[in-house]
This record gives C-alpha cells, structure tokens and sequence, in this order.
C-alpha cells in the first residue's frame, strides 16, 4: 500500500542554495517522512517512518555513510 502524501509540505535545507539539485524533505504527515527530488517536484517520492528518518538522519550526523 502506498502512503498518502496529500497535504505534504516539502521543504529543503536553508543550506541548499538557489540551485535545483537537492532533496526536499516533508515532516509534516503524522509518523511518516517523506523524500522528493527537488528537480522534479512532481515525480515520486520516498516515504519513510519516523523512527527510520531519525536513525538515518542519526548516521549521516555521525558519519556512518562517510567513505
């Protein structure tokens, strides 16, 4: 079954700049976060639950994906 992404607010990082190459980040639905291609704001998305955003945002802050 898919998630319901009506009513997404996606957002990206102040960070990001003026440019169309980042990912836009959708905190607002209840227990899911979901994941878009600024590029493409139409296309699709990735939905993730809340406690997978938050590991995966705890291993970028410590570095675990780091090569």
């Amino acid at each position: 079954m898919l998630p319901d992404l009506t009513g997404a607010e996606f957002h990206k990082s102040s960070l990001s700049g003026t440019h169309d190459d980042c990912v836009e980040v959708a905190a607002n639905l209840p227990g899911l976060v979901a994941v878009r291609d600024s590029k493409d704001p139409s296309g699709p998305a990735l939905a993730f639950s809340a406690p997978e955003w938050n590991a995966f945002v705890a291993g970028v802050k410590t570095g675990t994906f780091d090569f």
